[in-house]
């Protein structure tokens, strides 16, 4: 039999087991007829909004955002009483239209424009990204409890202490400035409606409205519009930045002095930079130029080259200035010579490397044994290897398995589109047999499998090969590793892939 609870407890218990019952299933109905019901009269849900308890706010804007209550957003967002607006994730459930955004900026733009604001206000950083702060709306949503974050205000900020403290000093206080979060992605040779809006607002209230962006992926724009963009965004702000445009090296000199001013800068992009065929002393400026904006660049971990025509005899030129070591290096599509290969091995900024990629760079012609030696220092660290589509043979590749089997720390290994033996693969099992994190192994239709010299797969060979490879695998106990072939289609390119059994591509499927 269960004690007898006290009178106070038992009241107590049975109070909080109704709450949450009720929490969960009945409330959000009702707030969301009550929110409705409100909304029919927007004066009447302004004039509500002073006395308005703060849990009611984020089902009443929902509401109001949903139905495009316009004139209500706009009231709602000066009067916030959250330090964070994260609208990005209530635009990601609702179709957002331009003018319920617009409403919002609105609401903040006139709230910028008082020198003395609402008694409530306590709205901070206005947050437009898409993948955060999901749980805010679920929670008052009713589909999440938290009863913590239902009872407990956020504490007071810096900068309302400030203002605080200025005032009772006699001074006029400083006009606390509101920061908007956003994620660019520039892709048009216009702006978007909802972009130029924001901009717009940004240059209107200068200091006041900061647009803060953590990641901004750069396509197909003119550098006018580009570099417009970049005057009202924090570039300190950007952690991330993909430039992903068919640019000669002269534009890329352009943006240059942007890329210098992202200190915080921790992962960078750069695809599809070409030179003229002739080499000019202006080009080799602008390689300099690249070069020394890495010096402005402290906290840079991950770097990718993709398609960069000039990096050929010229890679010591570019990263000699890195200043900090990466965890990820990745060069691929691009030509490099032996002695860029020399100077990588023995590069300063690569020897803790976690992700190490050299997909599509040809190295058939070259000696390895410099990747040997990159392989060798990076050993304790490395993670990832990516050596696809490198034209590498069965000699280059069996040089590289001893180096490769020091690798404490791999966990997945690719290798796919290289002219690899049967042979060679089960030379590069047992020397893996020890790497206790490798779990992944993506590797080519080894040689024998093709039977051709016009490269037609033979799926029954490829069947017959893969079995044995994993029958090795299981005899040493390793039968929970992931051996993948994968081998391109010789009739569209796209790639098969085999595990225990094909996955073909549409070519071989039956009409």
């Amino acid at each position: 039999m269960w004690p007898k609870l006290p009178q106070r407890m038992y009241l107590q218990d049975s109070f909080q087991r109704r709450f949450f019952r009720m929490n969960v299933q009945a409330p959000p109905r009702l707030l969301e007829l009550g929110a409705q019901c409100l909304l029919r009269n927007e004066v009447l849900a302004i004039m509500a909004l002073e006395e308005l308890p703060i849990e009611l706010f984020p089902p009443l804007f929902m509401e109001a955002f949903a139905g495009r209550h316009t004139e209500a957003l706009k009231a709602m967002v000066q009067a916030w009483p959250f330090p964070c607006l994260p609208l990005g994730a209530l635009m990601q459930d609702h179709q957002p239209h331009l003018d319920t955004f617009q409403a919002a900026l609105d609401g903040l733009d006139v709230l910028l424009a008082q020198e003395v604001r609402p008694r409530r206000w306590k709205l901070q950083v206005l947050d437009l990204r898409r993948k955060t702060h999901q749980d805010f709306w679920t929670l008052w949503s009713g589909m999440k409890v938290s009863v913590c974050s239902l009872l407990e205000p956020e504490p007071a900020q810096p900068m309302q202490k400030r203002c605080r403290v200025e005032a009772q000093a006699g001074l006029k206080p400083e006009q606390a400035s509101v920061e908007v979060l956003v994620d660019l992605c520039i892709k048009e040779d216009t702006l978007d409606e909802t972009l130029s809006y924001l901009l717009k607002k940004a240059k209107k209230r200068g200091k006041l409205l900061h647009i803060r962006c953590q990641k901004l992926r750069i396509f197909t724009m003119p550098m006018k519009s580009i570099r417009k963009i970049l005057k009202v965004v924090q570039l300190d702000s950007i952690q991330d930045l993909e430039v992903n445009c068919i640019w000669k090296l002269a534009t890329l000199s352009r943006f240059l002095p942007h890329l210098g001013r992202m200190g915080n800068l921790r992962r960078l992009l750069l695809s599809r930079i070409h030179i003229l065929p002739h080499t000019t002393p202006d080009q080799e400026n602008c390689v300099n130029q690249l070069s020394a904006q890495f010096l402005n660049l402290p906290h840079l971990q991950e770097l990718y080259l993709d398609s960069i025509s000039f990096l050929e005899g010229r890679l010591h030129q570019v990263l000699r200035c890195l200043n900090t070591p990466l965890e990820t290096l990745s060069i691929t599509n691009c030509l490099i010579s032996e002695s860029d290969l020399t100077y990588l091995s023995q590069c300063p900024s690569v020897s803790l490397l976690k992700d190490l990629g050299l997909s599509g760079v040809n190295l058939t012609s070259l000696n390895l044994e410099s990747l040997q030696v990159l392989i060798e220092r990076t050993s304790a660290t490395l993670q990832e290897l990516d050596l696809d589509e490198c034209g590498i043979m069965d000699s280059q590749f069996s040089a590289l398995l001893p180096s490769l089997s020091g690798c404490s720390q791999l966990t997945t290994f690719s290798f796919c589109g290289n002219p690899i033996s049967m042979a060679v693969l089960e030379s590069l099992l047992h020397h893996t047999m020890g790497l206790s994190k490798l779990s992944h192994v993506l590797y080519p239709a080894p040689l024998e499998s093709y039977e051709d010299v016009h490269g037609t797969l033979h799926l029954g060979l490829l069947a017959q090969l893969h079995a044995r490879l994993k029958q090795l695998l299981c005899k040493s106990g390793r039968s929970s590793m992931f051996w993948v072939s994968a081998s391109p289609c010789p009739h569209c390119g796209d790639q098969i892939l085999y595990d225990t059994e094909p996955i073909l591509c549409p070519c071989y499927l039956p009409d």
